[in-house]
């Protein structure tokens, strides 16, 4: 959304100047993030420009899986911040894949400039979330149990379509990259 929705890119120049943009014109995040991560006024204002459009986009994708003749019975999105703004409402299940700190330390690529200290502890989205796993294991370990959760959450959709292999790369892929 920050380079490509012509509204927002507006208003980050206009809020921030050329400064927060690289050589060709685009919107460089670490500049903001820079900004942003340093300032509580500036997240907020950023947050508000973000999140709710977002969530539109979020319930216009849905709404667009919905309309399909053969729709899924499982959509699945990812919201870092799902709890942090409250919008775990929004979704009929939550599943929360977390790792020790040392271990999501090591899969990122994002620095560790201080905005973890903003979110829920790991814990806590784990004790709320209707599945959790600590992923601290083995990729085949994580597939097997993300084959159980599709499983479970299907059952609850009222889908009656073939299960997921048991021995699916639902993670295993090499295009799978982690995420912080």
């Amino acid at each position: 959304m920050l380079r490509s929705d012509a509204m927002v890119i507006a208003a980050v120049r206009e809020r921030w100047g050329d400064t927060v943009f690289d050589d060709i014109g685009q919107i460089y995040r670490p500049a903001i993030a820079e900004i942003v991560f340093a300032d509580p006024a500036e997240l907020a204002w950023l947050e508000g420009l973000l999140h709710p459009r977002v969530e539109l986009a979020y319930l216009r994708w849905r709404e667009e899986l919905a309309a399909e003749p053969k729709h899924p019975s499982i959509c699945v999105t990812e919201v870092p911040l799902l709890y942090e703004v409250a919008s775990e409402a929004m979704f009929d299940a939550v599943v929360v894949v977390t790792a020790p700190p040392d271990l999501r330390w090591a899969r990122t690529a994002v620095t560790n400039d201080g905005r973890e200290s903003r979110l829920l502890p790991e814990t806590e989205k784990a004790a709320r979330a209707d599945f959790a796993y600590v992923n601290a294991g083995s990729l085949k370990e994580l597939d097997r149990w993300v084959v159980t959760v599709l499983g479970e959450l299907r059952k609850r959709a009222g889908d009656s379509a073939e299960p997921v292999a048991d021995d699916c790369d639902c993670c295993s892929s090499e295009s799978h990259s982690h995420s912080h």
